[in-house]
């Protein structure tokens, strides 16, 4: 087992520009999850420190060790590919065997190889598949063996590139149980891939969240949920996103460099908010849909409120989605309350301690802290 640190590295393809300067450091053990759309540079960070992509600068530690130079079988990494690549003229036991039979990883004799793959069999769910071929196997039961094949042997890192994408809801569900469990017991440092946010909150130790080959925030799952960095980061947590209302900027109480708070106005009030440096043109609160509740009778003088008219009602068995209109903006929201509907006038709420403020009017604006009421109440 060993660290994984990226020093600055850059990599291309052709003129496109996958990764750059990119840093990164994960502890030895760690399990570390990277979040980013598609086309984000997630696979080629995996490629990157795997050897299989040549970086044009930066570099590449493992164990503390320079890979410069070091072929890929020498790194002593495992990687999964989102492509199964299984060798289809071998039995899922046999496929499961050939790395603990190549000379790279060590001898092992016939019962220690079968004491790992009947461990990680049985986590996986594929110890009744052993003696079919790849051809047999249905693509989640194929997905599961090629990550099995990987978690066999041991190794300084794994490299997981979205093992669980072709599994179906439930499935994959368990398996993210299973995968950190599996994780905890080896502990091995872990690089994980993935586009789903789920994922990324139940999985990792800490969550590094990249854009357009650059980490845009990296910490702890609480963290990136409760303070994402900026409207990116912020929309890439939660479903449905972040809402996101404009707000017009009335004050900036300023003392030499430094700002103390900024007021500003939106179409549910007032707020106050701390800013560490200069004052925004312009705001955006972000309140996420569960944070809002639909209120009857009068609205709460502790919270957030907005007025609107819902545009839209879809029933989602115990919950509703509903689009509200308010002002010149939509809203997304989350109830229990079956009879809302279409039509409706209604009151949402939300705690100061929810609303996030971001600085600019457009594009993907920094965070500058939780809101609070405009008389500085919570």
């Amino acid at each position: 087992m060993g660290s994984v640190e990226l020093r600055g590295v850059t990599t291309r393809y052709g003129k496109t520009v996958a990764l750059s300067e990119l840093e990164l450091d994960i502890a030895d053990g760690e399990f570390f999850v990277l979040l980013g759309p598609s086309g984000a540079g997630k696979t080629t960070t995996l490629k990157s420190v795997a050897g299989l992509v040549d970086s044009v600068a930066g570099e590449v530690r493992i164990a503390g060790r320079s890979m410069a130079g070091v072929e890929p079988y020498q790194r002593n990494v495992a990687m999964a590919f989102e492509s199964y690549a299984l060798y289809p003229q071998q039995t899922v036991e046999q496929n499961l065997a050939s790395p603990l039979r190549s000379g790279r990883t060590g001898r092992y004799t016939a019962a220690q190889q079968t004491e790992r793959i009947r461990a990680v069999t049985e986590t996986l769910g594929i110890s009744h598949l052993l003696g079919r071929f790849p051809r047999e196997l249905s693509n989640g039961q194929r997905q599961r063996t090629a990550l099995g094949r990987v978690l066999v042997r041991p190794a300084e890192a794994y490299l997981l590139d979205e093992p669980l994408s072709h599994l179906d809801a439930k499935l994959r569900a368990s398996m993210r149980a299973e995968l950190k469990q599996l994780g905890e017991m080896a502990r091995t440092t872990t690089l994980y891939v993935t586009h789903d946010y789920q994922e990324a909150l139940a999985l990792g130790d800490r969550v590094g969240v990249l854009r357009d080959g650059r980490l845009v925030q990296v910490g702890t799952p609480s963290q990136v949920w409760d303070e994402p960095a900026d409207t990116f980061v912020a929309r890439m947590f939660g479903q449905p996103e972040m809402n996101l209302l404009p707000a017009h900027l009335i004050q900036c109480v300023q003392h030499g460099d430094s700002v103390t708070s900024a007021h500003a106005r939106s179409a549910g009030g007032g707020v106050t908010v701390g800013v560490p440096d200069g004052c925004p043109e312009s705001v955006r609160l972000g309140i996420r849909p569960r944070d809002l509740l639909v209120v009857s009778g009068p609205p709460p003088t502790d919270r957030l409120t907005l007025r609107g008219k819902v545009t839209l009602a879809e029933r989602l068995g115990r919950s509703v989605e509903l689009s509200v209109a308010v002002g010149g903006d939509t809203l997304i929201a989350m109830t229990s309350d079956q009879r809302v509907g279409e039509g409706d006038e209604v009151t949402l709420a939300v705690e100061w301690s929810r609303v996030h403020l971001f600085g600019g009017p457009n594009g993907d604006a920094p965070r500058l802290g939780a809101a609070v009421a405009a008389g500085g109440a919570r």
